[in-house]
């Protein structure tokens, strides 16, 4: 399945070329999946970026972007999570939304229901 055909506008599709003006000059945290449309993986783990994307409007930008020498990616999918420019967080590899939900969620911060109170990792 061609990722491009299940994409909705919530995850965009980046070239090189607006790379930067999209991901590293973003005002909010950045989640770009590196992928290619023959790998089955990345194919796999399209619809949990979906759901994700939708989950997070408004708080995370979705980018997919295809294989980028400049990160030196090997292997995909990748997933890495941009804030102001610079990677706080990567995984390789197909992973339940549980995985990046909860390195999306460390990147956020605590929310503003649990200001005031002490917030221990489950």
């Amino acid at each position: 399945m061609n990722k491009q055909a299940i994409s909705n506008e919530k995850v965009i599709l980046v070239s090189e070329s607006d790379f930067d003006s999209t991901v590293l000059q973003s005002e909010v945290p950045v989640f770009v999946d590196f992928y290619a449309d023959w790998c089955g993986p990345c194919n796999m783990i399209a619809p949990t970026i979906e759901a994700l994307s939708e989950e997070y409007t408004g708080k995370v930008k979705f980018v997919n972007q295809q294989l980028a020498m400049k990160y030196d990616i090997l292997s995909i999918p990748t997933s890495m999570l941009f804030e102001n420019g610079i990677v706080k967080d990567s995984l390789i590899g197909a992973y339940p939304a549980s995985a990046y939900r909860e390195r999306i969620d460390h990147a956020l911060g605590p929310r503003s229901f649990e200001t005031g109170t002490s917030t221990a990792r489950q």
